[in-house]
């Protein structure tokens, strides 16, 4: 491939439910990492819809929200990966094996479900402000 996306990684955010902070974390990291990451979310065990207070914390950002639902880990397993994150610490003890070897890195975050509209908004911000910089070192970006 040549162009700019020649250098594009690929990084799948994986969390157990999809439903939230893999969710935010796919959305941030596509927005501020466009041009050099293609950001994928999945989960271990998918829950049926993303979390509300998700939704409205990354619109609250102005980030966009169209099309987001949780995915199966399986549904990614064919995607030539050059990075996996695991978000939560579920995640991380039954992270799938790839089809070939993939880098990993453990960056944990807060589970808001349940809690108020501030609760997501304070992850969206974490997510923000430790994960990009994580991906960034990760890939030497």
């Amino acid at each position: 491939m040549t162009g700019p996306l020649a250098a594009q990684k690929t990084v799948l955010i994986l969390c157990t439910g999809n439903s939230c902070r893999s969710q935010m974390a796919e959305v941030i990291l596509n927005h501020d990492l466009g041009g050099a990451v293609r950001a994928l979310s999945a989960g271990t065990r998918p829950q049926p819809k993303v979390a509300d207070g998700a939704i409205q914390a990354l619109k609250h950002a102005g980030l966009p929200t169209e099309g987001l639902y949780p995915k199966d880990v399986d549904a990614v397993m064919n995607e030539a990966i050059d990075l996996v994150v695991t978000v939560c610490d579920n995640a991380k003890e039954t992270c799938p094996i790839f089809p070939k070897p993939v880098p990993r890195i453990h960056v944990p975050f807060h589970d808001p479900h349940g809690e108020p509209l501030e609760s997501f908004v304070a992850v969206r911000d974490d997510i923000r402000a430790r994960l990009v910089p994580a991906i960034r070192q990760a890939l030497k970006l």
